[in-house]
């Protein structure tokens, strides 16, 4: 871990510090779900299916129960009884049309690799051979897989029908379909395969009854909180006795946002077996059994006028869910809100079929969306013959043309014109296909991206301990983007402390309340609740300092290495151990809480990315290269230059696995997918990625949250497939529609 020279008083915002975990993770110190051994631990393995619809016939589990080391092998037809499973599964997600799938529920097949059994062995190895001797009989019916086949059977989704004013409704601003009118227009077509979860930690989970009533789990999950109140309800248990611990989470992109069935195939385990039961899915499992980026289909009607000004977009998306669920997400949100435009027209579908259900993947809906509106948009510049910037322009919207109010900030305009000048924008051609390196096509593209700048309410606890170290714990979780890090540089920022006397604990139901991590909420929504609670300590701090402190302000009270003072009055002194002592030999403890106000009322707020690519193409093999990225982000204040640089660097190159290497390729004679390891399907890696270049606008938006920040996360990735789709080209004059584009659409 890198050294950083920090002010005596603490980092102030944006500095660089590295991770306060980096070398707890290098040197394999850190302990993930999968990682803890508990006296007793047994192992877990799912058999799947083998059909994608119908149900079991019969099931004989008797040669796997006789295999060495077998403790048990659960199925439907004696699994334990979950209470929940009458009740939706997450309290915390938000309400869903259908059932969650039940694990070993009943009889019925509703994709292929459902699990339809578990084996619980003393080793891994030993359970894995024996889920190969169970045997299962299937009655197999006519099943679904095949989107385009059957995509004219998509349908509005069921809370659109109960809901008028969801945002899944139909939605017409000024003319339906008024781009029809516009001199000049085009119609397109637009795919996105599935794209699968594939974080470098898979999907794992140790579970342990540590008595009939009270629940352990040390579990990949994004949501400690919600985790704890899903497996409460579902075992009929108080929520203090289900204690959920992910310390350690190794990348997450909103497939620890669910509760999966072979979470609760592992609790079932422990409770039959009495022993702790460790459950780590296979890579192939993972294709299946977490959800992913659900394969979409979008049509876009888009005109303008001969100067450039739009006249109206009209955008269709049908989105793939299960059969027994219904999985909706945002798709259509930055056609309704990121150009001015006086006739938007928007239509939102689902498409049933017999797969699992996908789930929120980074950018969830608003990167597939994009892919759609940014390439049309820079398919009406090429037919405008104008710059693609220029026509974003000449069409920028100063207030949020969905709902009519202000902006709480936006600096939408600086990104672009800074992201120009470091890509080199000028030396792009209107005309595609122009500039070439031997036998290599040179291009040059953009896309924008936009996300909710969202916050929600949260709790942080902050301890001054007798050393006069400050520890803060909420119970949020650190996917990767560097949560414990920010906090401590936050919480050493409101106290005037260098970082080193600061701590930050997450990952553990214990502590107060945090809402999960996911929607680029986390450092607006728990920030807030640990500027908070180090405001709360100051003040408790003064009130048992005594007489000397009392006429002080909050903000003089300094946290020296061994006692209190004050920066009004430096005779002022008092001991942390004497604190201690005049605080009945406690440590000094606070809690504190933080919601938003009223001002989403009032003002739109969102975060804003525009990002930059330059391309390399072979005219004869089709092989792309992305040579040169540029990524710039309106996120407010910018609270940790390096984790927050980390974070756009990441997205750009999931972005380049969204636009080039990753979809799931499925057999529809069987509905399995055939994509099923790393070697098949195409994460990118070192050798994919280019130079990738990070600016930050770091203006702070004071409404969003006290710290002046907004959400990263997502806007890291949205607008990163169509910048490269767009390069593409400009490089070839080939429009590519369908991601990913594979050298075979090229040639």
């Amino acid at each position: 871990m890198n050294e950083q020279v920090l002010p005596a008083d603490g980092p102030l915002m944006g500095d660089p510090l590295s991770r306060v975990d980096g070398r707890l993770k290098v040197t394999g110190a850190a302990r993930y779900s999968a990682e803890y051994q508990l006296p007793g631990l047994v192992h877990g393995f799912l058999v799947g299916s083998t059909i994608a619809k119908g149900r079991i016939r019969s099931i004989d589990t008797k040669a796997a129960e006789r295999a060495p080391g077998v403790l048990a092998v659960l199925t439907h037809l004696n699994a334990p009884k979950v209470p929940g499973y009458a009740a939706k599964t997450n309290p915390d997600e938000p309400p869903a049309i259908g059932q969650p799938l039940r694990v070993f529920y009943d009889e019925r097949i509703y994709f292929n690799d459902q699990p339809v059994a578990l084996v619980v062995a003393d080793t891994l190895e030993r359970a894995r051979y024996a889920a190969r001797l169970v045997r299962v009989q299937y009655a197999p019916e006519e099943h679904r897989t095949d989107f385009d086949a059957n995509r004219s059977r998509g349908f509005l989704p069921t809370q659109a029908k109960r809901n008028p004013k969801s945002a899944q409704n139909d939605y017409d601003r000024g003319q339906k379909d008024g781009y029809q009118t516009a001199p000049v227009k085009l119609e397109a077509e637009y795919v996105h395969t599935s794209e699968m979860h594939h974080p470098m930690e898979l999907q794992s989970i140790t579970a342990h009854w540590e008595a009939p009533d009270r629940l352990t789990v040390y579990d990949k999950v994004q949501a400690v909180k919600g985790t704890q109140r899903a497996f409460a309800k579902d075992w009929g248990l108080p929520e203090d006795n289900v204690k959920v611990i992910a310390t350690f989470v190794g990348g997450a992109f909103g497939n620890g946002l669910h509760n999966w069935p072979h979470e609760t195939a592992a609790i079932m385990g422990a409770k039959v077996t009495n022993r702790p039961v460790k459950l780590m899915l296979t890579r192939e499992q993972m294709f299946t059994m977490v959800g992913y980026r659900p394969y979409t289909w979008q049509r876009i009607g888009i005109g303008a006028t001969r100067a450039g000004k739009l006249v109206g977009i009209t955008h269709e998306s049908v989105g793939q869910t299960s059969s027994y669920e219904e999985f909706t997400e945002s798709t259509l949100q930055q056609t309704r809100m990121m150009y001015t435009c006086p006739n938007v027209s928007t239509r939102y579908r689902i498409l049933g079929l017999d797969v699992s259900t996908p789930i929120w993947m980074r950018g969830p809906g608003e990167a597939t969306g994009a892919f759609a509106l940014e390439s049309a948009l820079d398919e009406l510049a090429h037919l405008l013959d104008l710059d693609p910037i220029e026509l974003r322009l000449r069409n920028y919207a100063d207030r949020d043309p969905d709902n009519g109010k202000p902006w709480s900030t936006k600096y939408l305009r600086e990104c672009m014109q800074l992201g120009a000048e470091r890509i080199g924008w000028t030396q792009r051609q209107l005309k595609p296909g122009t500039v070439r390196e031997g036998d290599w096509l040179v291009g040059y593209g953009m896309g924008v991206g936009t996300f909710g700048a969202n916050r929600r309410g949260a709790k942080a606890r902050a301890r001054l301990l007798a050393n006069g170290h400050v520890r803060l714990q909420s119970a949020t979780t650190d996917i990767g983007p560097g949560t414990g890090t920010v906090m401590v540089q936050i919480a050493a920022d409101a106290l005037g402390l260098p970082a080193e006397r600061v701590s930050f604990e997450l990952g553990n139901s214990t502590f107060p309340e945090a809402p999960s991590q996911g929607g680029s909420a986390t450092v607006a929504s728990v920030g807030s609740a640990v500027v908070a609670a180090c405001a709360e300590l100051r003040k408790k701090l003064q009130q048992l300092a005594g007489a000397a402190f009392a006429a002080a302000k909050p903000e003089e009270l300094r946290l020296d290495a061994r006692e209190l003072t004050l920066t009004s009055n430096p005779a002022a002194r008092l001991s942390y151990a004497d604190l201690v002592r005049q605080n009945n030999g406690q440590e000094v403890e606070v809690v504190a809480e933080a919601k938003p106000g009223n001002e989403r009322q009032q003002y739109s707020m969102y975060s804003f990315s525009v990002h930059f690519a330059q391309v390399r193409v072979h005219a004869l093999t089709g092989e792309v290269r992305v040579s040169k990225m540029v990524s710039c982000a309106d996120a407010g204040t910018i609270a940790n230059r390096k984790t927050a640089g980390s974070q756009m660097i990441g997205g750009a190159v999931g972005g380049i696995g969204m636009a080039l290497t990753e979809g799931a390729v499925m057999d529809h004679r069987f509905g399995r997918y055939v994509t099923k390891d790393l070697a098949e399907y195409h994460v990118p890696v070192h050798a994919d990625a280019p130079p990738i270049e990070v600016v930050f606008i770091d203006k702070p938006d004071l409404l969003v949250d006290p710290m002046g920040t907004k959400g990263i996360g997502e806007i890291a990735i949205i607008g990163v497939a169509p910048a490269i789709a767009n390069a593409i080209f400009n490089a070839t004059g080939r429009r590519i529609r369908e991601l990913p584009i594979t050298p075979d659409r090229l040639i």
